[in-house]
């Protein structure tokens, strides 16, 4: 998870955690880049405004490097002009602010469940969820 705002980034990644899921946070954009580089992620979330690196520049790393990973986007505006110029965004679920926790854990889920069958050939582990885990956690 990317998230510029401490209390915002602190807050989601205890309902995630409180939720079963394992999660690293990140400060900025550039942070979150070494991270994809040296890890492997079921899922990234991610601000549009971040110092350093934006969203969308990520987003951008991530489509030219050719790596396969589900995003989910939250911005306080749809960023029309980007999907216009860059139109392999759309592949990227986007989460409108101010967002509740309630939707956050939705669309979280929805975006792994679609992730894991349009990959039939993995299966999420038996204790998917089961379990919360602060492994990696770096508020």
């Amino acid at each position: 998870m990317v998230e510029d705002d401490y209390e915002v980034r602190r807050f989601n990644a205890e309902k995630l955690i409180n939720s079963g899921y394992c999660v690293n946070a990140a400060k900025d954009g550039a942070v979150a880049w070494d991270a994809l580089q040296l890890n492997t992620y079921d899922l990234l979330i991610t601000n549009q405004h971040l110092p350093k690196l934006s969203g969308v520049e990520l987003l951008h790393k991530i489509h030219t490097s050719r790596m396969s990973l589900p995003v989910i986007m939250a911005a306080r505006n749809l960023p029309t002009w980007e999907f216009t110029l860059h139109p392999w965004l759309l592949r990227a679920t986007m989460l409108l602010k101010p967002y509740t926790c309630e939707k956050l854990l939705v669309t979280v889920r929805n975006v792994l469940n679609a992730t894991v069958s349009a990959r039939p050939d993995i299966a999420p582990p038996s204790n998917w969820q089961s379990r919360p885990s602060a492994v990696g956690l770096r508020l």
